[in-house]
Protein backbone atom coordinates (compact mmCIF):
# COMPACT_ATOMS: atom_id res chain seq x y z
CA UNK A 1 0.00 0.00 0.00
CA UNK A 2 2.97 2.44 1.05
CA UNK A 3 4.70 1.57 -2.28
CA UNK A 4 1.38 2.28 -4.04
CA UNK A 5 1.52 5.57 -2.95
CA UNK A 6 5.10 5.86 -3.73
CA UNK A 7 5.00 5.33 -6.76
CA UNK A 8 1.70 7.48 -7.91
CA UNK A 9 3.02 10.09 -10.80
CA UNK A 10 3.60 13.47 -10.17
CA UNK A 11 4.80 14.98 -13.94
CA UNK A 12 1.45 15.34 -15.69
CA UNK A 13 -1.68 14.02 -14.75
CA UNK A 14 -4.21 14.50 -12.13
CA UNK A 15 -2.05 15.07 -9.01
CA UNK A 16 -0.26 18.24 -10.75
CA UNK A 17 -3.38 19.81 -12.11
CA UNK A 18 -4.99 19.37 -8.99
CA UNK A 19 -2.41 20.85 -7.08
CA UNK A 20 -2.71 24.10 -9.71
CA UNK A 21 -6.47 24.25 -8.92
CA UNK A 22 -6.39 24.39 -5.70
CA UNK A 23 -3.85 26.48 -5.59
CA UNK A 24 -5.55 29.41 -7.98
CA UNK A 25 -8.56 28.98 -6.26
CA UNK A 26 -6.45 29.61 -2.58
CA UNK A 27 -5.02 32.51 -3.80
CA UNK A 28 -7.62 33.74 -5.32
CA UNK A 29 -10.13 33.63 -2.00
CA UNK A 30 -7.20 35.37 0.04
CA UNK A 31 -6.45 38.19 -2.24
CA UNK A 32 -10.13 38.76 -2.41
CA UNK A 33 -9.89 39.22 1.02
CA UNK A 34 -12.06 42.86 0.94
CA UNK A 35 -12.58 45.05 -2.13
CA UNK A 36 -10.66 48.60 -1.39
CA UNK A 37 -8.03 50.40 -2.46
CA UNK A 38 -5.91 49.93 0.59
CA UNK A 39 -6.32 46.15 0.62
CA UNK A 40 -5.66 46.10 -3.03
CA UNK A 41 -1.84 48.12 -2.58
CA UNK A 42 -1.49 46.08 0.53
CA UNK A 43 -2.01 43.05 -1.23
CA UNK A 44 0.36 44.04 -4.18
CA UNK A 45 2.99 45.05 -1.87
CA UNK A 46 2.79 41.80 -0.06
CA UNK A 47 3.43 39.67 -3.02
CA UNK A 48 6.05 41.83 -4.42
CA UNK A 49 7.70 41.46 -1.12
CA UNK A 50 7.61 37.58 -0.48
CA UNK A 51 8.72 36.92 -4.32
CA UNK A 52 11.26 39.59 -3.93
CA UNK A 53 12.61 37.47 -0.36
CA UNK A 54 11.93 34.10 -2.39
CA UNK A 55 13.84 34.75 -5.21
CA UNK A 56 16.86 35.78 -2.93
CA UNK A 57 16.96 32.93 -0.73
CA UNK A 58 16.44 30.42 -4.24
CA UNK A 59 19.71 32.59 -5.23
CA UNK A 60 21.63 32.14 -2.12
CA UNK A 61 20.91 28.00 -2.21
CA UNK A 62 22.01 27.71 -5.54
CA UNK A 63 24.86 30.15 -5.95
CA UNK A 64 26.35 30.09 -2.20
CA UNK A 65 25.10 27.00 -0.52
CA UNK A 66 25.00 24.85 -3.84
CA UNK A 67 22.45 22.36 -2.61
CA UNK A 68 21.24 21.70 -6.01
CA UNK A 69 24.81 21.04 -7.25
CA UNK A 70 24.90 23.63 -10.30
CA UNK A 71 22.33 25.99 -12.10
CA UNK A 72 18.48 25.04 -11.77
CA UNK A 73 15.97 25.58 -14.38
CA UNK A 74 14.32 28.59 -15.05
CA UNK A 75 11.08 27.04 -14.07
CA UNK A 76 12.45 27.81 -10.91
CA UNK A 77 12.58 31.29 -10.86
CA UNK A 78 9.21 31.73 -11.74
CA UNK A 79 7.52 29.24 -9.33
CA UNK A 80 9.93 29.71 -5.70
CA UNK A 81 9.09 33.58 -6.14
CA UNK A 82 5.49 32.73 -7.32
CA UNK A 83 5.43 30.41 -4.13
CA UNK A 84 6.68 32.85 -1.59
CA UNK A 85 4.28 35.37 -2.68
CA UNK A 86 1.80 33.45 -2.28
CA UNK A 87 2.75 32.34 0.87
CA UNK A 88 3.18 35.78 2.77
CA UNK A 89 -0.24 36.89 1.30
CA UNK A 90 -1.96 34.02 3.32
CA UNK A 91 0.08 34.77 6.42
CA UNK A 92 -0.83 38.52 6.12
CA UNK A 93 -4.28 36.78 6.15
CA UNK A 94 -3.80 35.72 9.63
CA UNK A 95 -4.28 39.14 11.17
CA UNK A 96 -7.39 40.55 12.19
CA UNK A 97 -9.70 37.99 10.06
CA UNK A 98 -12.38 35.57 10.98
CA UNK A 99 -11.79 32.13 11.99
CA UNK A 100 -12.46 30.13 8.51
CA UNK A 101 -10.22 33.26 6.84
CA UNK A 102 -7.04 32.10 9.08
CA UNK A 103 -8.02 28.51 8.81
CA UNK A 104 -7.77 28.72 4.88
CA UNK A 105 -4.53 30.85 5.16
CA UNK A 106 -3.14 27.66 6.88
CA UNK A 107 -4.02 25.09 4.55
CA UNK A 108 -3.12 27.27 1.73
CA UNK A 109 1.16 27.59 3.49
CA UNK A 110 1.75 23.83 2.71
CA UNK A 111 -0.67 23.75 -0.73
CA UNK A 112 1.58 26.62 -2.26
CA UNK A 113 4.67 25.35 -0.86
CA UNK A 114 3.63 21.62 -2.60
CA UNK A 115 2.71 23.04 -5.57
CA UNK A 116 5.49 25.11 -6.33
CA UNK A 117 7.86 21.92 -5.51
CA UNK A 118 6.01 19.71 -8.52
CA UNK A 119 5.78 22.58 -10.67
CA UNK A 120 9.94 22.79 -11.09
CA UNK A 121 10.03 19.22 -10.06
CA UNK A 122 7.29 18.48 -13.60
CA UNK A 123 9.66 21.08 -15.54
CA UNK A 124 12.72 18.76 -14.88
CA UNK A 125 10.64 15.72 -15.47
CA UNK A 126 13.63 13.34 -13.85
CA UNK A 127 11.35 12.42 -10.92
CA UNK A 128 8.40 11.11 -12.08
CA UNK A 129 6.53 9.68 -8.88
CA UNK A 130 6.31 10.68 -5.32
CA UNK A 131 8.93 8.29 -4.48
CA UNK A 132 11.55 9.69 -6.56
CA UNK A 133 10.93 12.59 -5.55
CA UNK A 134 11.35 12.06 -1.47
CA UNK A 135 14.44 9.60 -2.74
CA UNK A 136 12.87 6.37 -1.57
CA UNK A 137 13.62 3.67 -3.60
CA UNK A 138 10.60 1.22 -4.38
CA UNK A 139 12.09 -1.01 -7.08
CA UNK A 140 12.08 -4.90 -5.40
CA UNK A 141 14.45 -6.86 -5.09
CA UNK A 142 15.67 -8.60 -8.51
CA UNK A 143 17.27 -11.85 -8.87
CA UNK A 144 19.75 -12.60 -11.85
CA UNK A 145 21.28 -15.16 -13.79
CA UNK A 146 25.22 -15.70 -11.80
CA UNK A 147 27.82 -16.97 -14.45
CA UNK A 148 29.87 -18.17 -11.41
CA UNK A 149 32.77 -18.23 -13.64
CA UNK A 150 36.05 -16.91 -12.04
CA UNK A 151 38.02 -15.90 -14.61
CA UNK A 152 35.29 -15.15 -16.67
CA UNK A 153 35.32 -16.75 -20.40
CA UNK A 154 37.03 -15.27 -23.40
CA UNK A 155 34.35 -13.52 -25.29
CA UNK A 156 33.30 -14.98 -28.56
CA UNK A 157 34.76 -13.33 -31.69
CA UNK A 158 31.70 -13.29 -33.22
CA UNK A 159 28.77 -10.48 -32.89
CA UNK A 160 26.17 -11.79 -30.95
CA UNK A 161 23.74 -10.21 -33.67
CA UNK A 162 24.71 -12.99 -35.96
CA UNK A 163 24.62 -15.89 -33.71
CA UNK A 164 21.77 -15.09 -31.46
CA UNK A 165 18.25 -16.49 -32.11
CA UNK A 166 15.44 -15.59 -29.76
CA UNK A 167 13.65 -18.31 -27.93
CA UNK A 168 9.82 -19.23 -28.26
CA UNK A 169 8.31 -17.53 -24.77
CA UNK A 170 10.89 -15.00 -24.62
CA UNK A 171 9.26 -12.00 -22.34
CA UNK A 172 8.86 -9.03 -24.32
CA UNK A 173 10.08 -7.01 -22.16
CA UNK A 174 12.93 -6.91 -19.59
CA UNK A 175 12.46 -6.48 -15.81
CA UNK A 176 13.69 -3.78 -13.40
CA UNK A 177 14.72 -3.76 -9.81
CA UNK A 178 17.59 -3.97 -7.40
CA UNK A 179 19.87 -6.62 -7.43
CA UNK A 180 19.93 -9.35 -5.37
CA UNK A 181 22.70 -10.16 -3.61
CA UNK A 182 23.31 -6.24 -3.60
CA UNK A 183 26.69 -4.27 -4.88
CA UNK A 184 29.36 -4.75 -2.21
CA UNK A 185 31.24 -1.93 -1.16
CA UNK A 186 34.16 -3.72 0.41
CA UNK A 187 37.07 -1.99 -0.98
CA UNK A 188 35.67 1.29 -0.92
CA UNK A 189 33.52 1.50 2.26
CA UNK A 190 31.67 4.01 0.19
CA UNK A 191 27.75 4.14 1.84
CA UNK A 192 26.19 4.24 -1.72
CA UNK A 193 22.96 3.79 -1.48
CA UNK A 194 20.96 0.28 -3.39
CA UNK A 195 21.83 -0.13 -6.94
CA UNK A 196 19.23 -0.52 -9.91
CA UNK A 197 19.30 -3.35 -12.28
CA UNK A 198 17.82 -3.40 -15.73
CA UNK A 199 17.75 -7.28 -17.76
CA UNK A 200 17.18 -7.08 -21.06
CA UNK A 201 14.56 -10.02 -22.40
CA UNK A 202 17.89 -11.93 -23.97
CA UNK A 203 18.70 -11.86 -20.42
CA UNK A 204 15.38 -13.12 -19.05
CA UNK A 205 15.65 -16.31 -20.84
CA UNK A 206 16.85 -20.14 -20.05
CA UNK A 207 20.50 -20.03 -21.29
CA UNK A 208 20.56 -16.54 -21.88
CA UNK A 209 23.96 -15.05 -23.64
CA UNK A 210 26.29 -12.76 -22.47
CA UNK A 211 25.54 -9.43 -23.28
CA UNK A 212 27.54 -6.01 -22.81
CA UNK A 213 27.68 -3.95 -19.44
CA UNK A 214 26.83 -0.31 -18.99
CA UNK A 215 27.41 0.87 -15.54
CA UNK A 216 25.52 4.33 -15.52
CA UNK A 217 25.40 7.68 -12.53
CA UNK A 218 22.34 9.74 -12.59
CA UNK A 219 22.00 13.08 -11.30
CA UNK A 220 22.01 15.36 -7.78
CA UNK A 221 19.77 15.24 -6.17
CA UNK A 222 18.97 12.15 -7.12
CA UNK A 223 18.91 8.85 -6.39
CA UNK A 224 20.17 5.19 -8.97
CA UNK A 225 16.78 5.04 -10.72
CA UNK A 226 16.74 2.81 -13.29
CA UNK A 227 13.75 3.36 -15.24
CA UNK A 228 14.79 5.70 -17.86
CA UNK A 229 17.99 3.83 -19.18
CA UNK A 230 15.19 0.89 -19.10
CA UNK A 231 12.93 2.79 -21.01
CA UNK A 232 15.22 2.99 -23.74
CA UNK A 233 16.64 -0.44 -23.79
CA UNK A 234 13.21 -2.05 -23.73
CA UNK A 235 12.59 0.22 -27.04
CA UNK A 236 16.24 -0.80 -28.26
CA UNK A 237 15.66 -4.51 -27.31
CA UNK A 238 12.14 -4.79 -29.03
CA UNK A 239 14.37 -3.58 -32.32
CA UNK A 240 17.16 -5.88 -31.77
CA UNK A 241 15.37 -9.62 -31.07
CA UNK A 242 15.36 -8.83 -27.18
CA UNK A 243 19.15 -8.03 -26.96
CA UNK A 244 20.65 -4.92 -25.29
CA UNK A 245 23.27 -4.52 -22.53
CA UNK A 246 22.58 -5.24 -18.88
CA UNK A 247 22.43 -1.66 -16.81
CA UNK A 248 23.54 -1.12 -13.51
CA UNK A 249 22.45 2.10 -12.30
CA UNK A 250 24.86 2.95 -9.16
CA UNK A 251 25.30 5.68 -6.44
CA UNK A 252 27.86 8.16 -6.88
CA UNK A 253 26.84 10.45 -4.31
CA UNK A 254 25.62 8.37 -1.50
CA UNK A 255 24.05 11.65 -0.09
CA UNK A 256 21.68 13.78 -2.66
CA UNK A 257 23.08 16.86 -0.91
CA UNK A 258 26.70 15.91 -1.03
CA UNK A 259 29.00 15.81 -4.30
CA UNK A 260 32.01 13.63 -3.47
CA UNK A 261 33.05 14.51 -7.09
CA UNK A 262 33.34 10.97 -8.22
CA UNK A 263 36.85 11.16 -7.09
CA UNK A 264 38.40 9.67 -3.66
CA UNK A 265 38.26 12.61 -0.94
CA UNK A 266 37.48 12.88 2.29
CA UNK A 267 33.73 12.78 1.03
CA UNK A 268 33.81 9.25 0.01
CA UNK A 269 36.01 6.92 -1.80
CA UNK A 270 33.95 7.20 -4.77
CA UNK A 271 36.41 6.67 -7.55
CA UNK A 272 37.69 3.13 -5.67
CA UNK A 273 33.94 2.27 -5.23
CA UNK A 274 33.26 2.19 -9.11
CA UNK A 275 36.69 0.82 -10.04
CA UNK A 276 37.66 -1.59 -7.43
CA UNK A 277 33.85 -2.48 -5.83
CA UNK A 278 31.02 -1.88 -8.64
CA UNK A 279 33.05 -3.27 -11.78
CA UNK A 280 34.47 -6.10 -10.72
CA UNK A 281 31.46 -7.69 -8.76
CA UNK A 282 28.97 -6.76 -12.54
CA UNK A 283 32.10 -8.10 -14.34
CA UNK A 284 32.42 -11.33 -12.17
CA UNK A 285 28.33 -11.52 -11.34
CA UNK A 286 26.53 -10.22 -14.03
CA UNK A 287 25.83 -12.41 -17.23
CA UNK A 288 28.03 -9.92 -19.24
CA UNK A 289 30.89 -9.74 -21.58
CA UNK A 290 34.49 -8.86 -20.46
CA UNK A 291 36.33 -6.39 -23.09
CA UNK A 292 36.10 -3.21 -22.16
CA UNK A 293 34.91 -2.71 -26.11
CA UNK A 294 31.71 -4.01 -24.48
CA UNK A 295 31.83 -1.96 -21.05
CA UNK A 296 30.52 1.39 -21.18
CA UNK A 297 30.07 4.08 -18.70
CA UNK A 298 27.41 6.55 -18.96
CA UNK A 299 25.60 9.01 -16.91
CA UNK A 300 23.34 12.06 -16.67
CA UNK A 301 24.31 15.74 -15.19
CA UNK A 302 26.48 15.24 -12.29
CA UNK A 303 26.44 11.53 -13.25
CA UNK A 304 27.52 12.32 -16.62
CA UNK A 305 30.43 14.36 -15.66
CA UNK A 306 31.57 11.35 -13.94
CA UNK A 307 30.94 9.02 -17.05
CA UNK A 308 33.53 11.27 -18.85
CA UNK A 309 35.89 11.24 -16.14
CA UNK A 310 35.90 7.54 -15.94
CA UNK A 311 35.98 7.13 -19.25
CA UNK A 312 38.83 9.14 -20.19
CA UNK A 313 41.30 7.88 -17.02
CA UNK A 314 39.98 4.17 -17.47
CA UNK A 315 40.13 3.21 -20.97
CA UNK A 316 41.11 -0.25 -20.25
CA UNK A 317 37.83 -0.70 -18.36
CA UNK A 318 35.85 1.36 -20.13
CA UNK A 319 36.03 1.29 -23.84
CA UNK A 320 32.99 3.08 -24.35
CA UNK A 321 31.80 6.72 -22.86
CA UNK A 322 28.39 7.93 -22.79
CA UNK A 323 28.20 11.16 -21.40
CA UNK A 324 25.02 12.92 -21.45
CA UNK A 325 24.64 16.65 -20.07
CA UNK A 326 27.72 16.19 -17.82
CA UNK A 327 29.65 18.72 -15.68
CA UNK A 328 32.48 18.80 -17.35
CA UNK A 329 35.21 18.68 -14.61
CA UNK A 330 34.41 17.82 -10.98
CA UNK A 331 33.52 20.63 -8.91
CA UNK A 332 32.92 23.22 -11.70
CA UNK A 333 30.19 24.96 -10.82
CA UNK A 334 32.40 26.23 -7.40
CA UNK A 335 35.66 25.90 -8.87
CA UNK A 336 37.39 27.48 -6.07
CA UNK A 337 36.04 26.82 -3.48
CA UNK A 338 36.90 23.23 -4.74
CA UNK A 339 40.32 24.03 -5.26
CA UNK A 340 40.25 25.68 -1.69
CA UNK A 341 38.52 22.29 0.04
CA UNK A 342 39.27 19.32 -1.60
CA UNK A 343 42.62 19.91 -3.00
CA UNK A 344 44.16 22.00 -0.61
CA UNK A 345 44.90 24.73 -2.97
CA UNK A 346 47.04 22.42 -5.57
CA UNK A 347 45.79 23.98 -8.69
CA UNK A 348 47.89 21.10 -10.43
CA UNK A 349 46.46 17.98 -8.57
CA UNK A 350 43.22 19.49 -9.51
CA UNK A 351 44.14 20.33 -13.08
CA UNK A 352 44.67 16.51 -13.12
CA UNK A 353 41.24 15.28 -12.42
CA UNK A 354 39.65 17.20 -15.33
CA UNK A 355 38.85 14.92 -18.26
CA UNK A 356 40.49 17.42 -21.12
CA UNK A 357 43.27 17.62 -19.09
CA UNK A 358 43.66 13.58 -19.14
CA UNK A 359 42.81 12.87 -21.80
CA UNK A 360 45.18 14.91 -23.80
CA UNK A 361 47.99 13.24 -21.42
CA UNK A 362 46.99 9.54 -22.65
CA UNK A 363 46.52 10.52 -26.25
CA UNK A 364 46.27 8.93 -28.60
CA UNK A 365 43.61 6.42 -27.54
CA UNK A 366 43.73 3.27 -29.04
CA UNK A 367 39.92 2.26 -29.18
CA UNK A 368 37.80 4.12 -27.36
CA UNK A 369 34.31 5.60 -28.08
CA UNK A 370 32.46 8.54 -26.66
CA UNK A 371 29.36 10.28 -26.83
CA UNK A 372 29.04 13.36 -25.78
CA UNK A 373 25.00 14.93 -25.80
CA UNK A 374 23.53 17.65 -24.46
CA UNK A 375 19.57 19.75 -24.63
CA UNK A 376 20.40 22.53 -27.50
CA UNK A 377 18.36 24.68 -25.49
CA UNK A 378 20.95 23.63 -22.07
CA UNK A 379 22.34 27.24 -23.07
CA UNK A 380 24.47 26.26 -19.22
CA UNK A 381 25.85 22.82 -20.18
CA UNK A 382 26.25 22.80 -24.57
CA UNK A 383 30.00 24.82 -23.91
CA UNK A 384 31.58 22.49 -21.59
CA UNK A 385 29.32 19.42 -23.33
CA UNK A 386 31.32 20.63 -26.46
CA UNK A 387 34.60 21.24 -25.43
CA UNK A 388 34.90 17.44 -23.79
CA UNK A 389 33.72 15.90 -26.71
CA UNK A 390 36.32 18.12 -29.14
CA UNK A 391 39.04 17.09 -26.55
CA UNK A 392 38.02 13.40 -26.91
CA UNK A 393 38.38 14.01 -30.45
CA UNK A 394 41.52 15.55 -30.42
CA UNK A 395 42.54 12.65 -28.64
CA UNK A 396 41.93 9.98 -31.05
CA UNK A 397 38.84 8.79 -28.98
CA UNK A 398 35.67 8.06 -31.49
CA UNK A 399 33.72 10.79 -30.66
CA UNK A 400 30.19 11.90 -31.55
CA UNK A 401 28.63 15.49 -30.01
CA UNK A 402 24.80 15.28 -30.07
CA UNK A 403 22.77 18.21 -29.31
CA UNK A 404 18.66 16.88 -28.44
CA UNK A 405 16.12 18.94 -30.07
CA UNK A 406 14.77 21.21 -28.17
CA UNK A 407 15.94 19.77 -24.91
CA UNK A 408 16.76 21.57 -22.02
CA UNK A 409 18.80 20.14 -18.62
CA UNK A 410 15.88 17.62 -17.57
CA UNK A 411 14.18 14.13 -19.03
CA UNK A 412 13.80 14.75 -22.60
CA UNK A 413 17.80 15.45 -22.83
CA UNK A 414 18.47 12.36 -20.65
CA UNK A 415 16.13 10.08 -22.99
CA UNK A 416 17.20 11.90 -25.85
CA UNK A 417 20.66 11.48 -25.04
CA UNK A 418 20.85 7.83 -24.48
CA UNK A 419 18.76 6.86 -27.58
CA UNK A 420 21.65 8.39 -29.68
CA UNK A 421 24.27 6.57 -27.61
CA UNK A 422 22.85 3.33 -27.95
CA UNK A 423 22.09 3.79 -31.70
CA UNK A 424 25.33 4.84 -32.24
CA UNK A 425 26.76 2.24 -29.73
CA UNK A 426 24.68 -0.76 -31.13
CA UNK A 427 27.46 -2.05 -33.93
CA UNK A 428 30.17 -1.75 -31.83
CA UNK A 429 28.72 -3.53 -29.12
CA UNK A 430 27.52 -6.36 -31.18
CA UNK A 431 23.94 -6.23 -30.99
CA UNK A 432 23.82 -5.10 -34.79
CA UNK A 433 25.38 -5.23 -38.00
CA UNK A 434 27.82 -2.36 -38.69
CA UNK A 435 26.54 0.33 -41.67
CA UNK A 436 27.63 -0.47 -44.83
CA UNK A 437 30.25 1.02 -46.27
Amino acid sequence: MFDAVLDVGIVGGSVLITFYVLSAALFVYLLCREASVGWAVTAIVVIIVGALIGGALLWLTVNLLDLFGGPVSDAAWIWVPAATGAILLAIWNLWRSRWWRKLIAIIAIPVFAITATLAVNAAYGIDRTLGDLLGIQTEQPLAFFDPGADPAPADPSDPLYSTWTAPSGMPSAGEVGTPEPAVPNTVSGFAARPAGLYLPPAALVENPPRLPLVIMMMGQPGRPNPDFIAATLDDFAAKHDGLAPIALVVDQLGDPTVDPLCLDTDLGAVETYITKDVLPWAKLHLNVLQGAEYTTVAGYSNGGGCAAYFGAKYPDLFGNTLAIAPTEYPGVEHPKETLTKVFKGDQAKYDAVKPENIMAAKAPYADSVGIYAVGADDSVYVPGTKRLADAATAAGIVSTFYEVPGGDHGAKTLTGGLDEGFAVLAPRLGLEAPPAE
